[in-house]
């Protein structure tokens, strides 16, 4: 989408980054935790685990060609 995230080099703080924000982002709900959490930490897992790329590629192209109408 345009932006850069600065994310941690190593395979398993990046599975551990990513999966902790989607866990938390299912309390947002709560005042500090917010349900933004969900979608950075699927971009972060996107990385690392094939079908969360692809799902991700997906959403991209689907996202360009609404643009494009």
């Amino acid at each position: 989408m345009g932006r850069r995230i600065p994310i941690p080099r190593s395979r398993s703080a990046r599975l551990c980054a990513g999966g902790g924000l989607v866990v938390l982002g299912m309390f947002g709900f709560l005042p500090v935790l917010g349900f933004w959490m969900i979608p950075l930490g699927l971009l972060i897992l996107s990385y690392d685990i094939a079908s969360v790329r692809r799902r991700r590629r997906q959403l991209a192209v689907w996202w360009n060609r609404r643009g494009q109408q």
